[in-house]
């Protein structure tokens, strides 16, 4: 027996057609607004990679941490086999061996929070921005297609005897 799944390649005859999730206005802005914080964020974690060349390590612990680094910043690469990755893997695994792993590190949340507040109020912002400018954007063809589609009508003729009075004053 089929029953009716509503999906069209597993049910015969007849298409059945899902209704469509409704996400409220306020959901979108949140989401827009926590895409943009994202994205602002991972900004800020590929600043700090780029810069890392040029920061010297001052020890052992300091080349670990900058091969942890390295290691850690594209595990989702496509094929995780490509160079450098293994060679850089198995240097960090050498240097474990001989100088011991890091000591655990305890992040100071305080400064994570804080920057988690100040990418959010960014995207906020940017989100505000955008829709103020679509709002003034829509006014703005409001107004034009009024004005395309408005008639309005050509002055009056003035009547005849106005006409004839203004005749004799200009010949005199």
């Amino acid at each position: 027996m089929i029953s009716n799944t509503g999906i069209q390649v597993l049910t015969r005859g007849e298409n059945t057609k899902q209704p469509t999730p409704v996400v409220a206005p306020e959901g979108v802005r949140q989401y827009a607004v926590a895409q943009e914080a994202e994205v602002l964020a991972v900004t800020e974690a590929l600043k700090l990679q780029d810069a890392l060349p040029e920061v010297a390590a001052l020890s052992l612990a300091g080349i670990l941490a900058k091969l942890e680094v390295i290691v850690g910043a594209d595990r989702d690469i496509g094929d995780p086999t490509d160079f450098p990755w293994p060679h850089l893997a198995s240097v960090l695994r050498d240097l474990k061996v001989i100088a011991g792993d890091l000591p655990p590190y305890e992040s100071d949340r305080s400064t994570t929070r804080a920057d988690v507040a100040r990418h959010l109020k960014h995207a906020t912002q940017l989100v505000e921005d955008v829709e103020m400018e679509e709002a003034a954007e829509d006014i703005r063809q409001t107004a034009t297609s009024f004005a395309e589609t408005s008639v309005f009508p050509k002055p009056a003729e003035k009547p005849a005897e106005f006409r004839e009075l203004s005749r004799r004053r200009r010949s005199r």
